[in-house]
């Protein structure tokens, strides 16, 4: 299988776009959040999907600050990856990865594996990232343990904080 790592644009992002519903509602089941009144996974009264889509557009609006990455597998869309910078960062940080995701058919085939040190290969400087650390969400947190031991051969560290009200395991480390 062939994995590309596409930068999007304003011309391609609506792919991102039309993914992260789905994503959304992935972590619903971890979160165990409902949908709101209109069968959005959103806070407040987010209403259709092009509300939603709206909201995304951020990320396709500060170039060089925030990289929203499409993760391709055999040129077919797999999944997405979110990455800030600058003043889109915690203080003391170069860059963040907010939000990873791959679709279900792609999943447990090793693409996010292969994606991420791709991506972090593009930015080099002090990272973090976080994820939920809820006992349903074992599988990304061997993933992210697993894939940034090997990332940064061991040299990270891994706390867990309070961010936004919920307890989250953070990853720092220096690429």
């Amino acid at each position: 299988m062939k994995i590309e790592i596409i930068l999007a644009s304003s011309e391609n992002g609506f792919i991102i776009k039309n993914m992260y519903p789905l994503y959304l509602h992935d972590l619903a089941g971890i979160h165990g959040t409902l949908p709101n009144r209109y069968g959005i996974f959103e806070e407040g009264n987010i209403r259709t999907l092009q509300e939603q889509y709206n909201i995304q557009q951020v990320w396709f609006e500060h170039p060089g600050e925030l990289f929203p990455y499409l993760i391709m597998a055999d040129n077919l869309p797999a999944g997405f990856c979110l990455i800030g910078s600058g003043k889109y960062t915690p203080e003391g940080t170069d860059f963040c990865i907010y939000e990873t995701f791959i679709l279900n058919p792609y999943r447990n085939q090793g693409i996010a594996s292969l994606a991420v040190p791709e991506i972090l290969n593009k930015h080099h400087g002090h990272w973090m990232l976080f994820t939920q650390s809820a006992e349903n969400n074992q599988k990304a947190l061997h993933f992210w343990t697993k894939n940034i031991d090997i990332y940064t051969s061991g040299q990270y560290s891994k706390t867990e904080q309070l961010i936004d009200d919920m307890p989250k395991m953070v990853f720092n480390f220096t690429n």
